[in-house]
């Protein structure tokens, strides 16, 4: 007889059965602002949603466009690298560790300020969508 416990365990995995991905078997893309992106979880090819996560790589010394999501919540979490994240008129150093709130219809950029590419997982709710990017330069 199965405890409640692996009872809900076993409802879980079925539940998300096909939800999983791995990151070295993810092909990266370009956004529109910039960034060499790999979705990890999108409602267009996954199971997931109402949100959408990805990782982000920015070279060393290079920044994304300054751009701004009219619908879309973003959620910026620093797994390797420096950089400098623009918010509106604010200025924030970040590093590994770090995680950033991006509000709807802030302007934003990021840029790589160490020797090394910046990696930062992003989640966006609702989904990262190109038609929610507004290019501001």
């Amino acid at each position: 007889m199965k405890r409640s416990s692996e009872k809900a365990n076993a409802c879980v995995s079925r539940r998300y059965v096909g939800a999983k991905t791995r990151l070295a078997d993810v092909t990266p893309y370009i956004t529109r602002d910039g960034s060499e992106i790999r979705e990890l979880m999108h409602p267009d090819h996954h199971g997931c949603r109402k949100q959408s996560l990805a990782e982000a790589v920015v070279p060393a010394g290079a920044r994304t466009r300054l751009h701004l999501h009219r619908e879309t919540e973003e959620l910026y979490h620093v797994t390797s690298g420096e950089g400098l994240l623009t918010l509106g008129k604010e200025k924030l150093k970040v590093s590994p560790g770090d995680t950033a709130l991006i509000p709807p219809g802030t302007p934003h950029c990021i840029e790589a300020t160490g020797a090394g590419p910046l990696r930062i997982l992003c989640c966006c709710s609702p989904a990262y969508r190109h038609e929610d990017t507004e290019l501001l330069d």
